[in-house]
């Protein structure tokens, strides 16, 4: 199977689980095509001053790949910076949010599976 560039879905999130300002989302497989594995798999674009709020994953665990850009990440309340090319996991019952604290653009990967 083949998704191409003009078949991908973009959807614009306001404040994201209480984040700042808004988030672009573009969906890269449904959950039929995760082998209803997974709930999520798309590519995040974090403006500058924009953020995906604080949340726990309950039932699921979230993995982000930084692509480009750098941003403030919380893992369970601990602040680190993070750059492109850095992997964070945010396992089953634990807690993330992200923000871009810098000028330029974060893009990132997500992929949220079912644990």
């Amino acid at each position: 199977m083949i998704i191409k560039k003009n078949q991908l879905k973009t959807e614009i999130r306001e404040n994201m689980r209480q984040g700042e300002k808004s988030v672009s989302i573009t969906h890269l497989a449904n959950q039929d095509q995760l082998c209803q594995k997974g709930r999520l798999f798309a590519r995040i674009t974090l403006e500058p001053g924009s953020s995906i709020g604080y949340h726990t994953h309950e039932g699921d665990c979230e993995i982000f790949n930084i692509l480009s850009g750098s941003a403030e990440y919380s893992d369970n309340g601990t602040l680190t910076q993070v750059h492109a090319g850095d992997v964070l996991i945010c396992p089953k019952g634990e807690g993330h949010s992200i923000k871009n604290n810098s000028d330029c653009n974060v893009e990132l990967t997500a992929l949220i599976i079912y644990a």
